[in-house]
């Protein structure tokens, strides 16, 4: 069976069981699901839960578009303009009601480029998973690590450190000052097959992260979202999703592709919160929880490796 036709049916399996669980922790909301045709081939399921006891807002979301290279891909992968490709992949992004329980963003994706016969010109894989937190439980940021590196290390020990490294590098604000959106988690992109890691492999490390993600992300949220809060909790909440959205909108390179190629807008932009704040020149309290947060905004060792 091809690399595709493994991949495909595991991001609809997957995409089911994040949703049902998902459910199962709310207790009250229900994903609303849109199916959605792509023009020029393919399409996808995006599902959104929002106004929950424990989810104000979160997507889910799994695409199979094909057909022939847009333009701005041409370009970027130096190919002529007549090639035909394959993406598949499931995008997550859940932000939480209570300020204690941290954002999650997760994708998983694979990529085939295909010459005139049809055959693979080039394929890859891409994805990761990290945390964006409000308030710091540093347990909290040793599991969601941990969760990864156990996904990793079955298929080499340096790959979690690695990942971790991508990942501290990309989630990051560049126009302030470098301040990371989160405290990361993995990272990569462009996992080609090689002979020291043929197709199948990568295949299989694909799973791996994919199904590790309910049990980094769910323990958390099931310790946290009882904690009492107040509006100034909630403020400062706001206050970090700003943050989430100027990355979102500014430097995500899954975001600008889909603005550029003329994606479906509504599941391109369900990663966005319900609510978020902009404040002129805020700064927290010196000492404070907050202030506490902006420490930890920078690369440090959650596990050892």
């Amino acid at each position: 069976m091809s690399i595709k036709d493994q991949f495909i049916p595991f991001i609809h399996n997957l995409q089911n069981e994040i949703c049902q669980a998902v459910e199962e922790m709310d207790g009250k909301a229900k994903f609303r699901e849109d199916k959605w045709e792509r023009q020029g081939g393919g399409g996808g399921i995006t599902r959104v839960i929002a106004g929950g006891n424990v989810f104000q807002k979160g997507g889910v979301n799994t695409s199979v578009v094909h057909g022939q290279l847009p333009a701005v891909m041409a370009q970027q992968f130096s190919v002529p303009g007549d090639s035909s490709f394959l993406a598949a992949g499931i995008s997550l992004v859940i932000h939480p009601v209570n300020p204690f329980v941290p954002t999650v963003h997760a994708n998983f994706r694979y990529f085939e480029l295909y010459r005139e016969d049809g055959s693979i010109a080039d394929s890859w894989f891409g994805g990761g998973a990290d945390l964006t937190p409000y308030y710091i439980f540093e347990e909290d940021g040793a599991h969601f690590h941990q969760s990864f590196k156990d996904a990793c290390d079955p298929f080499g020990k340096a790959l979690y450190p690695l990942y971790k490294k991508h990942c501290d590098e990309y989630f990051v604000n560049k126009h302030r000052n470098n301040e990371a959106r989160g405290i990361g988690g993995i990272f990569y992109d462009y996992l080609r097959p090689q002979p020291e890691r043929p197709a199948e492999q990568l295949l299989q490390f694909q799973f791996a992260n994919g199904n590790a993600f309910i049990g980094s992300y769910l323990p958390i949220v099931a310790k946290r979202k009882d904690i009492p809060y107040t509006d100034e909790h909630v403020r400062w909440q706001e206050y970090r999703r700003g943050r989430y959205v100027e990355f979102n909108l500014i430097h995500d390179r899954g975001t600008l592709f889909g603005l550029k190629t003329n994606g479906r807008i509504e599941s391109i932009l369900m990663s966005l919160p319900e609510r978020a704040r902009w404040e002129y020149d805020y700064h927290p309290a010196p000492g404070s929880p907050e202030a506490t947060l902006l420490e930890y905004l920078k690369p440090r060792d959650w596990v050892k490796t």
